[in-house]
């Protein structure tokens, strides 16, 4: 199969970088960012701490590495961490704010991801040598597994105000923050401010080959980067991928708005296939999740047959399919789906 038919639609992180992105990175002024002189290094963090209305921020490998370091330097071993259950430092993360940082975790359920102040207060450990100390909420927004649902900023003001009460801090697992903003018009500091510390990703949507940033106060990050170093992150001339981090802030944000809309074109076409479901008004950003039963052979069954195709999918569960647009599928591409996954559900699943 010719590789260019291909529509992939598995995640945000297979964009692969530009010709202009990649002449950025090939005239990046680099030096040593482990004995903190690398020039482009020092510029991106200084943009991302602007970005974020924070004193500082840290550029890091992922960002895995990006949350689990905030999650360190905001914890000490033994402390609770208040979360949804389908958090991506929980769900996709190996265990690493487990074994790392030796916290433990309290769940909260809510619809699409999102939770609220009275959930948060009801999970606060009280005061007892019984318990583990309540410590962190962390909060991820677009929120992965919800469906790159997007967090209501006066639902974050609400568990800012009981975590301001019961002394926790929060961190915001922003990997596609950026998403958030475009839909709904506010500016990242308008989010972050809530919180002690935050992540955003570049590799994602905006289209970076490598990279995450955590920004925080001047302190925090001062443990960050100590922790940073401590996890295997601390990288040489890594000015090479801050210049195309630069390059995706300055050319990649605003274009998001063209990923949204074509996941809203891919949701609502779904809903109107026969033997798939999905509600098209859940979609607010670039995260299409559809159910298939399991009268069409399931969401391997069905991925399977969409990838012999030249369209990849990656089934999530048994009966669930998730697909990410990104700066690499145009709208042709997306007409291009829809035409052959319209054509796979009009057919028995014993087909070939």
């Amino acid at each position: 199969m010719n590789s260019k038919a291909i529509v992939d639609l598995r995640s945000d992180t297979v964009t692969k970088p530009t010709p202009e992105m990649r002449r950025a990175i090939a005239e990046a002024e680099v030096g040593d960012d482990v004995l903190g002189d690398d020039p482009t290094i020092i510029h991106l963090q200084e943009r991302v701490a602007e970005l974020m209305g924070k004193e500082a921020a840290l550029f890091v490998p992922s960002g895995s590495m990006a949350n689990q370091v905030a999650i360190r330097a905001l914890t000490q071993p033994g402390d609770e961490i208040i979360a949804h259950t389908e958090s991506h430092f929980y769900q996709y993360e190996a265990g690493a704010s487990f074994a790392i940082s030796g916290c433990s975790v309290r769940f909260t359920e809510g619809a699409g991801g999102i939770f609220d102040a009275d959930q948060v207060r009801a999970c606060t450990r009280p005061a007892d040598s019984h318990f583990a100390p309540s410590r962190l909420v962390v909060i991820e927004n677009t929120q992965n597994r919800g469906g790159g649902t997007i967090w209501p900023v006066e639902a974050i003001e609400g568990i800012h105000a009981v975590a301001t009460e019961h002394g926790l801090s929060m961190h915001l697992d922003g990997a596609r923050l950026m998403n958030a903003c475009v839909a709904t018009g506010r500016a990242p500091a308008e989010y972050a401010r809530y919180f002690d510390s935050v992540s955003m990703c570049f590799s994602k949507g905006l289209g970076a080959p490598v990279g995450s940033a955590v920004a925080g106060s001047a302190n925090l990050i001062g443990r960050v980067h100590r922790f940073r170093k401590m996890f295997g992150g601390g990288m040489r001339q890594s000015g090479i991928l801050a210049a195309a981090a630069i390059y995706a802030l300055d050319h990649n944000i605003e274009r998001l708005a063209v990923d949204h809309a074509n996941a809203k074109r891919l949701a609502e076409a779904i809903a109107e296939m026969p033997n798939l479901d999905i509600d098209p008004a859940k979609v607010e950003t670039n995260i299409v999740y559809f159910e298939v039963p399991a009268a069409r052979g399931g969401a391997k069954h069905l991925c399977d047959r969409l990838r012999a195709e030249g369209v990849w999918m990656l089934p999530v569960a048994e009966h669930r399919v998730r697909a990410v647009t990104h700066l690499d599928v145009s709208a042709e591409g997306i007409e291009r789906a829809i035409s052959v996954l319209g054509v796979i559900a009009k057919t028995p699943a014993g087909t070939t």
